[in-house]
């Protein structure tokens, strides 16, 4: 098990306990219990639990408020598997603009097996991504550093975005509400996103189920704007109606994935 499975699998237990000591986890992963305290210490760097002698406890930020790395291990299946549902839409050859976010960077993996495929982004990570892999044809919207660390934003980037037109707009959101519509925690979120819009012939957003039925800071858009709305089963059926024909729930496989 590779220690991006590993810390997963760790977050699991604490997520489902609250508490784990260090001994325990050590005899369900069948690994030296220094190896799970150095997993735990890197965990708790990146706030996603807070370590105690002995073990860890659960730890408090929302995701929202989490560096984007750390942000990437949190709901990890539920993203793989709506990346996968995501980039069944889109054909080789296309034009596709990726917002910033840790589900549209779990996209932006999925894609690299597109054939002469053209991304968008302000999102670092996925640049990088892309640019290491050297599959698509990527284009980076320049602007100024995003306060989340990881995205462009800016008058820079909006202008960019105002002269490109793509085939695909995948949008994250921090918020969705059948009545609220598409929200965000970030104000800087707001033009690039309705940039993106904008740009695009046909539009999704990819969010997990923990999204759902929430409301963040900004309004981005009403939900009857995107042709799609991707998200994983864990939003409960009984609230699936709300959001209309558009939405498609991506059945998680342990290790990522859609059955």
């Amino acid at each position: 098990m590779i220690a991006a499975q590993r810390r997963r699998a760790i977050l699991r237990q604490i997520r489902d306990n609250g508490y784990v000591e260090a001994s325990r986890l050590s005899a369900d992963l069948g690994v030296d219990v220094s190896t799970i305290r150095r997993d735990l210490d890197s965990l708790a760097r990146s706030g996603l639990v807070q370590r105690t002698h002995g073990g860890a406890l659960a730890s408090g930020p929302p995701a929202a408020d989490l560096p984007e790395a750390a942000r990437q291990l949190v709901r990890s299946e539920a993203k793989r598997a709506i990346a996968t549902l995501a980039a069944g839409l889109v054909a080789d050859g296309e034009s596709v603009a990726l917002d910033a976010g840790s589900t549209t960077y779990a996209l932006a993996v999925e894609l690299a097996a597109k054939k002469n495929l053209t991304v968008v982004t302000n999102d670092l990570r996925i640049a990088g991504e892309l640019a290491a892999r050297r599959r698509a044809r990527l284009v980076v919207v320049g602007g100024e550093l995003g306060a989340r660390g990881c995205c462009l934003v800016g008058p820079w980037a909006q202008d960019n975005l105002a002269g490109i037109h793509v085939d695909w707009a995948f949008l994250g959101a921090d918020g969705l509400d059948a009545r609220a519509g598409v929200t965000s925690d970030d104000p800087a979120d707001l033009p690039i996103k309705r940039a993106m819009l904008a740009a695009a012939r046909a539009t999704a957003v990819v969010a997990d189920s923990s999204k759902f039925n929430r409301r963040a800071l900004v309004a981005i858009a009403p939900i009857d704007e995107f042709d799609h709305l991707l998200t994983d089963e864990g939003l409960a059926a009984a609230h699936r109606a709300a959001y209309g024909p558009a939405l498609r729930c991506a059945a998680i496989e342990e290790g990522g994935g859609v059955r």
